[in-house]
């Protein structure tokens, strides 16, 4: 396998001491996937891993809602950025693919950070090709449904097409811009598909969110595009859509998630972070460590 390097304290997630953050003794490993090559409007996803990195150094250890420091309980590795350079496309979800891969089958528990949401393809198909019955559990404003977009089949919008040549076991939250075309698809291939319109209308209340677990499978992989949130709690990233959703109300349903069924891996992505407006980085590296809080 190949040798996999932890960062240092500083660098590190939650900058913890190396007994709780080196390679060998964390449960948890931390990928990042710093790409960007097809973001259509705003630009800096490729900064997003380093920012949620740095963020994190300020999210307390403790959890009052779990009531645990599951950092110490599990260890957590940020490894070493993947360097892509100018490699792009298939090429470069093929590396992502291979590193996630070969975590998973060291027994690892993989969380990537992107980039743009085309990266997500990648440990989709990792954790697909490692666990029967497995559900994609997909955050965000748009639906990415799109057979390519300027020319790109592995572009940001269009990720999710990939991943529906191989699995349509897909469940969407908070899905409000997507083309006609992207609409139709869903309905062919029985999408499960929520939208935001509809959740607002009825209200995210625990019967929506009973509704959406039992669209999932046993084994559940999260792909999570921070635009699924509001613009006014998350206005760094590349296509705001207004009507987004809010801390708590996600929460309970990542909770919901994590008790009913077997979270096995997720990612993070699209955060373009603003040098001068930094809580949005701060809420993303939360947003990582209370699914880890929920999951373990």
């Amino acid at each position: 396998m190949k040798k996999f390097r932890a960062l240092p304290l500083k660098k590190n997630f939650l900058a913890i001491e190396k007994k709780y953050s080196s390679f060998d003794s964390s449960k948890v490993v931390i990928v990042s996937a710093p790409y960007e090559k097809t973001t259509s409007y705003g630009k800096g996803t490729a900064r997003g891993p380093g920012a949620i990195i740095e963020a994190s150094h300020y999210v307390e250890f403790f959890d009052e809602e779990t009531a645990k420091e599951v950092c110490f309980d599990i260890g957590i590795a940020a490894l070493e950025p993947i360097k892509f350079g100018k490699t792009s496309g298939k090429k470069a979800l093929d590396l992502i693919y291979k590193d996630v891969k070969a975590l998973i089958d060291a027994g690892k528990f993989v969380i990537t950070l992107g980039g743009e949401h085309s990266i997500s393809t990648a440990p989709i198909q990792a954790h697909y090709d490692s666990y029967e019955d497995l559900s994609i559990l997909h955050f965000d404003a748009h639906s990415d449904l799109r057979l390519e977009y300027e020319g790109s089949k592995y572009s940001h919008a269009s990720f999710a097409a990939r991943v529906a040549e191989f699995t349509t076991d897909i469940t969407q939250v908070g899905i409000r811009a997507q083309c006609k075309e992207e609409y139709e698809f869903i309905k062919e291939k029985g999408i499960n598909t929520f939208y935001a319109y509809q959740m607002r209308n009825e209200g995210f209340t625990h019967i929506l969110t009973e509704k959406i677990v039992s669209t999932l499978k046993k084994n559940v992989y999260i792909t999570f595009d921070v635009d699924y949130f509001d613009p006014s709690i998350m206005p760094s990233t590349g296509t705001p859509e207004p009507n987004g959703f809010y801390w708590d109300e996600t929460m309970r349903l990542l909770k919901k998630v994590c008790a009913e069924r077997n979270l096995v891996g997720f990612d993070v992505v699209e955060l373009a972070p603003v040098k001068s407006y930094t809580f949005p980085d701060f809420l993303t590296a939360k947003l990582i460590y209370k699914i880890l809080n929920y999951k373990f």
